[in-house]
């Protein structure tokens, strides 16, 4: 029970985010013509861009996620989305007001600093790839030239159930660390078992890497650490890792853009917060101010979380109906053997994509097998090219 009741806290901190994210995304997969995403976020002076871009937004870790691939499936350069997903979560305006009011200026600012050269390093590194039209997990490269709000509603709610296992898991994991290391008891362990200001600041970072931590709502946290004795450095690397990291972006960057990245991403921010916080009190010193609570329990959060909980029964409940699925081929359909589907939501996407086409009377996708069984007028040339405009391979039809 207890940790339903943790993770139902961890869910009304992550839910509203994520929405916004996740709606901020849609708005500009409708809006932002692909073209202009693709000549302003590639390149190294992409990478800047982005990072520039992303730091006043207020976005979380979590809300960062459907924001950051939404770029990249927009055409964004794999450097400029991983710079984007290290910088944005650190700060935000709201995190920005917030820090300066518990920690002082000066410290806000360094944050700041800290953000804009950790995203930078972080997406330089990153070697660029060649974008793949196979689909993952329902982001498909499928990008109508004048998306209609139906299209824009599908980007979103394909953008959450992309990314929905890791989501769940993330928060059963944040909410089990809560558990054992509860917030008002954080300050005590991290000053009992560090071991000064190096060992409080890896103490900090291995507590704040898995864990979802808001840019706004950890301020107060770290707050009451420093008051407790933790060294503003070690702060620091809380405010940093916390937000640019958890377990669920961590699975997202993984699926989406590969190993290699995903360990270029966590490199940067694991080296880049050890490094810039332990320096934070060779350069600057920072007289934390009287804190008080940051709230998220509200009405808009508690709706949010509920939604959220319903988008993942429903794409539960998806993926259940797809490995149920038989094969209802006429004498009168076309079958197509399909690659790259590897979900539920890969299969509800074509599904759709190809219901919604003219000349097609009724479609059905299978997962396994691979297969789209297609009642069309539309020759078997035309019906291919839908499917692989969708983001899918047809290495074979019959």
């Amino acid at each position: 029970m207890q940790l339903l009741i943790e993770s139902w806290n961890v869910l009304l901190e992550l839910a509203p985010w994520l929405l916004f994210g996740t709606i901020l995304s849609s708005l500009l997969h409708k809006f932002v013509p692909k073209s202009v995403i693709q000549r302003q976020l590639s390149g190294r002076l992409g990478v800047l861009k982005s990072v520039l871009f992303g730091i006043p937004l207020p976005l979380c870790s979590c809300s960062v996620i459907p924001t950051g691939l939404g770029l990249r499936k927009q055409g964004s350069s794999d450097g400029a989305t991983v710079g984007f997903l290290i910088a944005t979560p650190q700060t935000g305006i709201d995190s920005i007001i917030v820090s300066a009011s518990f920690l002082g200026w000066p410290f806000a600012l360094f944050k700041v600093g800290a953000a804009l050269i950790t995203g930078v390093i972080g997406g330089l590194l990153v070697k660029e790839s060649q974008p793949t039209p196979v689909t993952s997990c329902g982001i498909s490269e499928y990008h109508p030239s004048s998306p209609t709000w139906l299209d824009t509603w599908d980007h979103g709610i394909d953008l959450i159930r992309s990314i929905w296992k890791w989501l769940v898991f993330g928060v059963l994991l944040s909410a089990a660390i809560s558990m054992f290391i509860p917030a008002e008891g954080l300050g005590d362990f991290i000053n009992n078992y560090a071991g000064g200001p190096v060992g409080a600041s890896l103490l900090a970072l291995l507590i704040s890497v898995p864990l979802y931590v808001c840019a706004t709502a950890s301020v107060p946290i770290a707050a009451a650490l420093v008051h407790g004795g933790l060294p503003l450095g070690a702060a620091l690397v809380f405010l940093m890792a916390g937000p640019a990291t958890n377990v669920a972006t961590i699975g997202a960057v993984r699926s989406e853009l590969g190993t290699r990245t995903t360990i270029v991403y966590l490199g940067t921010v694991i080296v880049g917060s050890l490094l810039l916080g332990l320096s934070f009190d060779f350069v600057l010193q920072s007289t934390p101010m009287a804190h008080g609570d940051h709230e998220h329990q509200t009405w808009w959060a508690q709706l949010s979380g509920i939604l959220l909980i319903g988008m993942w029964l429903y794409f539960l409940w998806e993926d259940i109906a797809v490995s149920t699925t038989t094969d209802q081929t006429s004498d009168t359909t076309k079958k197509f053997t399909v690659e790259g589907m590897t979900c539920g939501g890969c299969v509800n996407r074509l599904k759709k994509v190809l219901e919604r086409t003219d000349g097609i009377e009724s479609a059905t996708v299978t997962l396994e097998p691979g297969e789209a069984h297609v009642s069309s007028t539309l020759s078997d040339a035309a019906i291919i090219q839908i499917i692989e405009g969708a983001g899918f391979d047809v290495p074979q039809a019959s």
